[in-house]
């Protein structure tokens, strides 16, 4: 009998282990998943509170109202089409059709379903409709404006498709999030989804591309980490091809960089030199180094919806894991991704998780969430962290970024320009990774330009456009830099 009561016992205290372990896996899900709940259009809950509920309002940090509800129902946006356009990836339009903007991945604050019960009483007991929460972002809709208009301002940029972040590195709270082309929210029923260009597609969040050569960050922590001479790393570029199975690698225009150091084979952004090391390096190294800077990762974000970057676990051959050093093969990472990197390096290794939401306010101005910071992964040692650094200066002082220097900031960044196909046609990409290295300037962009051409390079289309963001950043200091930045 007392081995029966045992048995009773230890059963019942495996079932509420279970239990237990439901309960929190259940909170985690909500928390981690509900805004995507909320998201989906095929949820009846969220298609009927929306027939029932005004929608709060959507502002920027300044408190400019990006999107609010008309008395007739109607969702109104800024009355400046120009300003429309550049957030509206970020924002969203009212059919949804940008599956990841505020409009839709907030449903659950716009739309009131965080309201309490005593809220909703209250409301029915007044009479009064139902209104949503309103919701400030920790963007500038200026900076955005700003940006669409630097792409616009660039030859090698103008007309073309492309994306651009702007993060605060030490808090994680993004300024500027600009996808193009874009289109106009109040005129989304004139445009086909299956239209030129995907203007309902964020290239900023949803879009992978090759980084080409901002990926030698990457390559130059993992060698900085691995290999035990790595101060004493001399490499001879010449005319000569390096060959790695077979298939030739060369540098950008087919130049020859001569005697390198390993600073000197990053600024001048030297292929065959990252491409050894690489090799040197090995395959599993290097994973490490990349997976620890959030290649391979399910990106959760509380705020915002972002596709997972890709290096490749394995390597078929020499070739592969050469080209990965430099950026190509099948790598593959977000515009906000490698701007995270970016202010990884700037804030001693420490990267930040992405935050959209600096606040929720109720209809009756509670504040229902305030901006917290999250710390989301440690992608360098410090030590690697300001070696980086230093050499991202001399990119921008002496190498391939000295169209991203801006008098009177200390811009420190990477250039790249990456080869892939389209429709199976060959395209380029020309990126630009940095930030500000100036105490009271705690900023990192990142810069996409698609289909520069084969005789531009990232540092002439998308290197100009990152000057045009620090500069900018600098004139409006006053007004974008919290006190928690800076300290």
């Amino acid at each position: 009998m007392k081995r029966q009561r045992l048995h009773f016992k230890l059963l019942f205290l495996m079932m509420a282990a279970l239990f237990a372990l439901l309960a929190a896996f259940g909170a985690y899900s909500v928390l981690t998943y509900g805004n995507r709940w909320f998201a989906s259009n095929r949820n009846p809950r969220v298609r009927a509170q929306k027939e029932a509920v005004i929608a709060g309002d959507i502002l920027d940090r300044q408190g400019t109202v990006l999107a609010t509800t008309a008395a007739d129902g109607t969702r109104v946006y800024q009355s400046r089409e120009a300003a429309r356009r550049a957030v509206v990836h970020m924002v969203g339009d009212p059919q949804g059709q940008v599956s990841t903007g505020v409009e839709t991945f907030q449903t659950s604050y716009l739309y009131g379903f965080q309201a309490s019960f005593t809220e909703i009483l209250r409301t029915l007991l007044s009479g009064e409709s139902r209104r949503g929460d309103s919701v400030t972002l920790t963007a500038d809709s200026r900076l955005c404006t700003a940006i669409v208009s630097s792409f616009d301002g660039h030859s090698a940029s103008y007309g073309k498709r492309g994306a651009a972040v702007v993060l605060n590195y030490r808090t994680g709270e993004l300024l500027a999030e600009i996808s193009l082309p874009n289109f106009d929210p109040n005129r989304v029923s004139e445009i086909e989804a299956t239209a030129e260009g995907q203007p309902f597609w964020n290239r900023a969040t949803q879009s992978v591309y090759p980084p080409g050569s901002t990926f030698k960050t990457i390559t130059e922590a993992a060698a900085l980490r691995n290999l035990e001479h790595i101060d004493a790393f001399s490499f001879v570029c010449g005319e000569t091809p390096l060959v790695a199975a077979g298939h030739e690698i060369s540098d950008y225009g087919g130049g020859a960089h001569g005697a390198l150091d390993l600073t000197g084979a990053y600024a001048r952004s030297c292929n065959k030199a990252f491409a050894s090391l690489a090799l040197q390096i090995g395959q599993k190294r290097l994973l490490q180094t990349a997976e620890e800077a959030g290649f391979n990762d399910n990106f959760l974000f509380r705020d915002l919806v972002v596709e997972n970057s890709r290096f490749p676990v394995t390597a078929a051959d020499d070739w592969e894991l050469a080209a990965s050093g430099f950026g190509q093969s099948s790598v593959a990472a977000s515009p906000l991704h490698m701007c995270m990197i970016a202010g990884a390096v700037a804030n001693g290794g420490v990267m930040m998780e992405p935050r959209l939401l600096r606040q929720v306010t109720s209809p009756t101005g509670r504040v229902r969430l305030r901006y917290t910071s999250q710390v989301y992964r440690t992608a360098f040692s410090p030590e690697i962290a300001q070696r980086l650094k230093s050499d991202m200066r001399q990119v921008v002082t002496n190498g391939t970024g000295r169209a991203a220097s801006v008098n009177g900031v200390t811009v420190c960044g990477k250039t790249g320009t990456a080869d892939s196909t389209e429709n199976g046609q060959p395209i380029a990409y020309g990126w630009f990774i940095g930030f500000a290295d100036e105490p009271d300037l705690p900023f990192a962009c990142a810069v996409l330009v698609e289909d520069i051409g084969e005789k531009t390079s990232g540092g002439a289309a998308a290197a100009p456009i990152a000057a045009d963001i620090f500069l900018w950043l600098r004139q409006h200091q006053g007004e974008i830099v919290d006190a928690e930045s800076i300290h």
